[in-house]
């Protein structure tokens, strides 16, 4: 049966198709900018942050995201051999659960598995690709757009209707403020972060040559399958401490503790000082993740070959595997309680 593709967009409007899902389903992509003239793009599949144009002081911008020109390509870089998750929302559960099991109200939960045995980024189909609806958009002061999901009870064996929204806002600030709210039929867990790859120096860059701070004396040490153990390990001395601003490694997969007293999380500087990003958020931690690699398989925006070293995530949430310690911060999220979590990109430049 032939599948009808009809679009609701207007081709002049600020909303409009990005194209459609393999079942018809039409993808929405909305463009919002602020008074100073930053430009973001959002789309619904994946809830995904597609460009970020911020305005240099010499009048350049500079698109400091990772991403692709076309839905397909963004729905084919998950058969990749390590699928890059550029620009979208992760969930239910954002990092590992270790062997995609762990105890809820005295019930061992079993998940889908997706990564050398254990459940990655919400299991096989987690919010990365699913189709986010259109909720609310305005223009105008502060510019915001908002999507909804309904992830249904025992999708990817996780109790519990879960229903999210995700407002993208653009102050005027020059912030990118991001806030998650959540609400369970069931008691059940939750976890989601934003998984945008920054290059302050451009898409098509490397981040080695940027620098990096990041609020925090402590990491979560983990096994070689990246499983955290338990314990937490001091940066002082060691190549994880970025206490003080520290040119970005190549390579780099860990949870940072972030210090409690205030919101600040990490910022980035591009490679010649002129361009700041800082981090703020509401989450325990913030796990820095250096790549990209597209693996000379799908081509980025504007032809990029993205690389190993292309961007950098700061992905904003609780620990990893946090349901199966009992010292990590709780991941769950009760029926008749709201899940809430505010993260903010804020960019200066010099």
């Amino acid at each position: 049966m032939k599948i009808k593709h009809i679009s609701h967009f207007k081709s002049n409007s600020a909303m409009e198709s990005f194209g459609f899902m393999p079942d018809g389903e039409e993808v929405s992509i909305c463009e919002l900018a602020n008074k100073n003239g930053i430009q973001m793009k959002v789309m619904g599949f994946g809830a995904t942050l597609t460009s970020l144009k911020v305005p240099l002081k010499n009048g350049d911008f500079v698109d400091v995201v990772l991403g692709f020109d076309t839905l397909d390509a963004y729905m084919q870089s998950f058969n990749l051999e390590s699928a890059p998750y550029l620009g979208a929302t992760v969930g239910r559960f954002a990092g590992r659960i270790n062997e995609g099991e762990f105890k809820l109200n005295g019930k061992t939960i079993s998940l889908n598995k997706n990564n050398n045995g254990n459940s990655l980024h919400g299991g096989s189909i987690g919010f990365s690709q699913k189709n986010w609806k259109l909720k609310k958009y305005s223009e105008g002061k502060n510019p915001s757009v908002t999507f909804t999901c309904v992830s249904a009870d025992d999708e990817e064996h996780f109790p519990g209707e879960l229903s999210v929204d995700l407002t993208y806002m653009l102050s005027d600030e020059n912030e990118l403020i991001i806030e998650y709210i959540a609400s369970t039929t069931e008691d059940t867990i939750i976890n989601l972060t934003h998984h945008s790859y920054f290059n302050l120096d451009g898409h098509q860059s490397s981040v080695v040559n940027q620098e990096m701070r990041v609020n925090s004396q402590r990491i979560l040490e983990t096994t070689a399958s990246g499983i955290p153990t338990g314990r937490f390990l001091n940066v002082a001395n060691c190549p994880f401490d970025f206490t003080a601003a520290r040119t970005c490694p190549s390579k780099i997969d860990t949870t940072f503790i972030l210090n409690k007293e205030k919101e600040y999380a990490a910022s980035l500087f591009n490679s010649d000082k002129t361009l700041k990003m800082s981090v703020y958020t509401n989450q325990p931690a913030v796990h820095i993740y250096v790549g990209g690699n597209c693996f000379n398989t799908i081509k980025g925006k504007e032809n990029a070959s993205y690389h190993p070293t292309s961007g950098i995530c700061f992905e904003t949430q609780n620990f990893p595997d946090a349901p199966n310690h009992e010292h990590f911060p709780s991941s769950v999220l009760r029926k008749g309680e709201l899940y809430y979590h505010k993260t903010i990109y804020k960019f200066q430049s010099f």
